[in-house]
């Protein structure tokens, strides 16, 4: 009878264990997927943030999900990674949208748009402004599905061999440069190449391309361009932003679980703010050291900016003309370009070019005086000077 009444109670644990589990454990389908990257495992932070989303997706599921990444040429060329995942070569791959614009200039929306938005302003138009579903209207086209999942922030200008001093300079020179800013630039007299981040530098040293733009100084430094080109450009006006997307195989997507689903998206907004997070860090000692190393840092010639707006705008506007894709997220990404600008100049700017000014007059003060004790902070423009 004591049996009987164990075996009943122990059943009825079992079930109540059972119930009380996490739905997550319940249903825990065993996925593998293949991650091929546009990038080299030197970079530590585009490669990262594959490796990242891989382990994040795995602890969320307890391991049901199982991503494994691959570098650039493992599966494929860093260039081909989008079409890996298109075709189903792979489940999915991380890279830029703008490797693809020969196809159609609509995918530089998923990257950036020279002279567009900044980087927590492009963050705001994807996931607030509309931006998400526009884009994944246009790339599930293409059997894919696109999830921000990285972010270099603001870039450089590039390195090149012999200085910039006016527009006239850029006639003929052979450049290294993805994305629309390489057709206006080809529009200013440039030669645009299009070649892979792990085979910039051969190029460059080789002397196949005059000058190189990638990144910034974080990454630049590990691909070694100052060792072969010494001028330093900013800014670099076609990438104040370059947003990474994560792109899934639409299929794929569609048979993941929910909570699969979830898992994903959450892992890839984690990795957007820790790699953001990590460029902000690690972009101004690495500048202080590539200056030590011999960079010389320029701006752009006010010729070159003033020329490359205007043609990015006359651009937009043929290709909007011509390519409903293009014309239906540029009438949204213009609209939402022009408010961000108005509230950028009353806000983040003044506060920016003030605190840089203020930093500029301490680091002067600290260079003209012993360093036995910190100068003083100069007043804020308007403000009461402190006794």
């Amino acid at each position: 009878m004591k049996r009987r009444v164990f075996l009943s109670t122990a059943g009825m644990g079992s079930a109540a264990a059972m119930l009380a589990a996490p739905a997550l454990a319940q249903g825990k389908p065993s996925i593998s997927w293949r991650l091929t990257s546009s990038y080299p495992k030197s970079l530590e932070t585009l490669w990262g943030i594959s490796e990242q989303v891989a382990r994040r997706v795995s602890e969320m599921t307890d391991g049901g999900f199982q991503i494994q990444p691959f570098a650039a040429g493992e599966i494929v060329p860093g260039l081909q990674a989008i079409d890996a995942v298109s075709d189903g070569t792979v489940e999915c791959a991380h890279s830029l949208g703008s490797f693809k614009i020969g196809t159609d200039p609509t995918w530089a929306f998923d990257t950036s748009l020279p002279f567009g938005l900044n980087t927590r302003q492009t963050i705001a138009w994807l996931y607030y402004g509309g931006g998400r579903e526009l884009v994944n209207e246009f790339v599930g086209k293409s059997n894919l599905r696109s999830i921000p999942s990285g972010n270099t922030g603001a870039q450089m200008g590039g390195w090149y061999r012999k200085e910039i001093t006016s527009l006239a300079d850029l006639r003929g020179l052979k450049l290294r440069i993805a994305g629309l800013g390489g057709t206006i630039l080809q529009r200013l007299g440039v030669v645009p190449q299009q070649i892979a981040g792990g085979d910039i530098y051969p190029a460059l040293e080789r002397g196949t391309i005059d000058a190189a733009e990638f990144s910034g100084p974080f990454d630049d430094e590990k691909l070694g361009f100052q060792k072969v080109a010494q001028h330093y450009y900013y800014p670099g006006w076609w990438e104040g932003t370059a947003n990474v997307g994560l792109y899934v195989n639409l299929d794929k997507w569609k048979a993941l679980p929910a909570h699969y689903q979830a898992a994903l998206e959450a892992a890839c907004a984690e990795a957007m703010t820790h790699c953001v997070a990590k460029y902000d860090n690690g972009n101004p000692d690495a500048l202080m050291r590539l200056m030590a190393q011999g960079a010389r840092v320029h701006a752009f010639p006010d010729d070159v900016l003033s020329a490359a707006f205007a043609e990015s705008r006359k651009l937009y506007d043929e290709y909007a003309a011509s390519n409903e894709s293009f014309r239906k997220i540029y009438e949204n990404w213009s609209a939402y370009w022009l408010k961000q600008q108005q509230w950028l100049r009353v806000a983040e700017l003044p506060y920016d070019f003030v605190t840089s000014a203020q930093a500029a007059a301490l680091a002067q003060a600290s260079a003209a005086q012993p360093p036995a004790e910190a100068p003083a902070a100069p007043a804020a423009p308007g403000a009461p000077a402190s006794n």
